[in-house]
């Protein structure tokens, strides 16, 4: 690590930041479009009549859960940062211990969540399946995505991610030879993409409910990098602990 290059990891920690950031207010910049034109139009097909005042586009929830993954990026960036800044015998004794933490908190936040994104799909299913009134319902709630402004975010974040790996090997070449930052980087640039490619895969009116088997899948790869990073953090607190002991007293 001693030919880092500084510069470049700082702003690599900024475009990580920035990606989990515009994930996380997805929900908010993205949905809330009347859609009351199209739940009538889709109405008037069934051969119901309905009164369609107040019906606004949902916000979804794929793009949101792609920060449980991308917090785990910006995590392992931060330590990078870190240990400009904290002594390597200090960052030793804290890292493992704080990472353990980390984990345990990802791990449980993601189950909480895989388990609303279930319930979810389960009564969007339900409702889409009940023809016609289930059906209707359904529409009013979840059934015209805003597949452009997703689209939009998704498009920002990959390139912002992207953005990050190339900054992290101008910081640091050898960082390409870690295989768990490697892999960890192909992780969110996969999910991205597939994301996207779910949004495009379906007519609008169902896209909600692939949106939504996204966001399950990618709390249970946030719970996977969870337990990765609880296992790796072990052998750290185990080291650090056989270095205190070893310390004489005083």
């Amino acid at each position: 690590m001693g030919d880092l290059r500084k510069p470049f990891l700082l702003l690599a920690l900024v475009a990580v930041t920035l990606v989990v950031l515009i994930e996380v207010g997805s929900s908010l910049l993205t949905g809330g479009g009347d859609a009351t034109g199209a739940l009538l139009a889709n109405a008037a097909d069934l051969g119901v009549e309905v009164d369609g005042g107040g019906i606004s586009e949902p916000s979804g929830r794929g793009t949101s859960y792609l920060a449980l993954i991308d917090v785990v990026a910006l995590w392992t960036t931060g330590l990078f940062c870190l240990s400009l800044v904290v002594p390597e015998r200090v960052q030793g004794r804290i890292q493992g211990v704080a990472t353990l933490i980390f984990s345990i908190l990802l791990i449980l936040g993601s189950l909480v969540l895989l388990i609303i994104a279930f319930v979810e799909l389960t009564i969007m299913v339900s409702l889409f399946l009940a023809v016609p009134f289930g059906t209707l319902a359904y529409l009013a709630l979840w059934g015209f995505f805003p597949v452009g402004e997703a689209s939009l975010l998704l498009g920002l974040a990959l390139m912002l991610k992207l953005v990050w790996v190339v900054l992290l090997l101008l910081a640091q070449p050898r960082f390409a030879q870690n295989k768990g930052l490697v892999l960890l980087a192909l992780t969110t640039l996969l999910c991205t993409v597939v994301l996207e490619f779910l949004h495009r895969l379906v007519p609008v009116i169902v896209v909600s409910i692939l949106d939504d088997v996204g966001a399950l899948v990618f709390a249970i790869v946030a719970i996977i990098w969870g337990l990765v990073l609880l296992i790796g953090s072990i052998p750290a607190i185990v080291k650090s602990v056989r270095v205190t002991a070893a310390l004489p007293a005083r």
